[in-house]
């Protein structure tokens, strides 16, 4: 089994930064990718951005140049760090990633998602 658990969630005020942080456990040979999604009340859940094995990074327009993502591969943890953010940013934030396990199986898991609440 493959278990995700995201932290650093809460509430703050416009321009103001967050940093979630996601520990991924498990029987882990490697994690493959790991991506970062939210979901705003009365919303469909939409990709935040993602980082690769590699360290390739994608991000969603809207958060491109105050959103950054990375990764500590033998912690085997990942990290969002939100600047400038703005109350459109309110949502549920939920940690993904797809993993080889040590039975050389690829799992795809989520975490239990984090409020994160941007208030005016």
């Amino acid at each position: 089994q493959v278990q995700l658990v995201e932290s650093g969630g809460g509430l703050v005020q416009a321009g103001g930064s967050l940093r979630l942080s996601c520990s991924v456990s498990g029987s882990i040979l490697r994690i493959n990718a790991m991506g970062w999604y939210r979901q705003a009340p009365g919303k469909q859940r939409e990709l935040v951005g993602a980082i690769t094995s590699g360290g390739s990074t994608n991000y969603a327009d809207s958060v491109k140049g105050r959103f950054t993502i990375s990764r500590d591969s033998a912690k085997n943890t990942g990290n969002l760090q939100m600047n400038s953010l703005k109350p459109e940013d309110t949502g549920v934030y939920y940690c993904n990633a797809v993993v080889t396990t040590t039975g050389l199986r690829v799992r795809e898991s989520w975490g239990q998602g984090t409020q994160v609440t941007v208030s005016s």
